[in-house]
């Protein structure tokens, strides 16, 4: 059975298939939508820009033909959809008459690439493996969960990137082993600690998750810090309706110089303005650049989520001098300065950077192909409830992260009525992020639906909309009281547990009439 795997990323999206006769994971082209990328060992890694077109005669251009096309610029373009996607963004941008969200402009991205390889290599039977970011929520993998079905995939399997990589990263990656991957892409930063070990006679080696960490940002938001420079620079202000007609030329020359800093030491941003027919120039040295990123306060997150994935592995007993190599990932780990803060912390002689752009896709086609990896819930579940004394929500954590699977009983609660003769009860569970950036006034570039860019402020209550979410909300009741419940007295006992395909199940008992209510009834699917 054919075996393929789609690693979807904010900037660009790379695709490889298994390759049974030779025993390894190849990247894979797609015929004009595809892009050559130049990868660490020098070799070209073919990847699908992470862009769509809704043209006005209805036509849909993907990847490189956007470029191609001369509409990257054009409103009915999405770009960034993965960012967006990952944080729930609702916005709708209006495209030829309709309005079109994110989520389904990069279902649609997602399902052209999905239906034109499963057809090249002979249909529906094809089992595909999608990746997923170390911090992504439930709500993420549900979505491409269900584009892989619709797109008749049914045989779908779900690995984060960052064991991907190290499955799929071009060194001898021996049994035995551990390993450090930092997977710094477009719109991530995903570490893990892991640890390979022997397979089954004659099968694939497994791959055993330490600890992981992760932030919710990438170079993306490199690209917005610069371009927020470049205004300063040439003394423009961002809510000048003359710079909302050309940001996203400005942004575009920011991502252009970005990329050339990664192997040079100065780059030139070619600035349109509405004054002249002639662009202005911005030199931005690789010093400069890089006295930016400190600024930001880059190198104190990378080190903060390194420590925080080490610390996780510490936990379980393996400690940090035990990585044998720090295997790099994405193309935002070409910035010289981020390879020396590895370097320096780790040593010259483990740091690798050989496929930057591919190692994700190989790995997770390799993952398709029947590699075994054991993992644990990467974040907290809990259930909200009524503080009497406090008279707030509060949460109570049911799964922590970290959690091994399966487990039969993580937690065991009992719940209550609130008023005289309650009969339906509710039982609110969210999912809790564990390592998002913490709340600074997060400024965050969007689209206007007119082909430019602008700043948007994130306030708090956002900002903690990102990092908690309500995982059944569309079901919360699950108890119905018969006869009703008196305030105070103890009425339900709920136990929670895990299957082998990490979803939360549920036994809860009434305890007035001593009825089996649930019996390991599946919740929700956790990460």
């Amino acid at each position: 059975m054919p075996a393929f795997a789609l690693d979807f990323g904010t900037s660009s999206t790379c695709i490889a298939v298994w390759d049974s006769s030779r025993g390894e994971a190849v990247p894979y082209p797609i015929e004009g939508w595809s892009r050559t990328v130049c990868s660490g060992d020098g070799n070209g890694v073919p990847v699908v820009p992470s862009l769509i077109h809704y043209s006005p005669g209805g036509e849909r251009w993907i990847g490189r033909q956007v470029t191609e096309q001369g509409v990257l610029m054009q409103a009915g373009t999405f770009r960034w959809m993965k960012h967006y996607v990952g944080n729930r963004n609702p916005v709708l941008l209006p495209v030829n008459g309709r309005k079109i969200s994110y989520l389904q402009a990069g279902e649609d991205f997602l399902s052209a690439i999905i239906r034109s390889v499963a057809a090249e290599l002979g249909g529906v039977s094809a089992d595909v493996a999608l990746t997923v970011p170390v911090e992504a929520f439930e709500h993420y993998e549900t979505w491409l969960g269900d584009i892989a079905r619709r797109a008749g995939l049914p045989n779908y399997r779900i690995i984060d990137e960052a064991s991907a990589a190290a499955l799929g990263y071009g060194i001898s990656i021996q049994p035995g082993h551990t390993y450090l991957v930092f997977d710094f892409g477009g719109g991530t930063l995903d570490i893990a600690m892991v640890r390979m070990e022997e397979g089954s006679e004659g099968g694939f080696p497994r791959c055993r998750v330490l600890g992981k960490a992760g932030e919710d940002f990438g170079g993306f938001m490199l690209d917005q810090w610069l371009y927020r420079e470049v205004l300063r620079r040439c003394s423009l202000r961002d809510d000048d309706p003359g710079v909302a007609a050309i940001s996203s030329r400005i942004l575009q020359a920011c991502e252009q110089a970005k990329e050339v800093l990664s192997y040079a030491d100065r780059a030139t941003l070619q600035i349109p303005t509405n004054s002249s027919a002639h662009p202005a120039e911005v030199l931005v040295t690789l010093q400069e650049f890089e006295e930016l990123l400190e600024a930001h306060g880059l190198y104190t997150k990378l080190h903060a989520a390194i420590q925080r994935a080490i610390s996780n592995a510490i936990v379980r007993g393996y400690p940090e001098e035990e990585i044998r190599g720090v295997l790099m990932v994405g193309g935002s780990s070409a910035i010289p300065s981020v390879q020396k803060l590895l370097r320096q912390r780790f040593g010259q002689e483990r740091v690798y950077f050989n496929r930057p752009f591919d190692a994700v896709a190989r790995g997770a086609a390799q993952f398709a192909a029947g590699t075994e990896v054991f993992d644990h819930i990467q974040h907290d579940y809990a259930v909200r409830h009524w503080n009497t004394r406090n008279h707030r929500y509060d949460y109570r954590v049911i799964v922590r992260k970290g959690t091994n699977y399966p487990e039969p009983e993580v937690a065991r609660i009992t719940i209550r009525a609130t008023h005289e003769g309650q009969r339906r009860m509710g039982i609110p569970i969210y999912e809790v992020g564990g390592s998002r950036s913490s709340y600074d006034g997060t400024i965050e570039l969007v689209t206007d639906g007119n082909g430019g860019v602008r700043f948007v402020e994130i306030g708090l209550e956002d900002e903690e909309r990102r990092s908690r979410f309500w995982m059944n909300e569309e079901s919360p009741t699950f108890l119905t009281a018969d006869p009703p419940a008196t305030p105070g007295e103890p009425r339900f006992e709920l136990l929670f547990g895990i299957d082998g395909n990490k979803r939360l199940l549920l036994t809860s008992k009434d305890l007035q009439t001593g009825r089996l209510i649930h019996r390991l009834h599946p919740v929700i699917g956790l990460r």
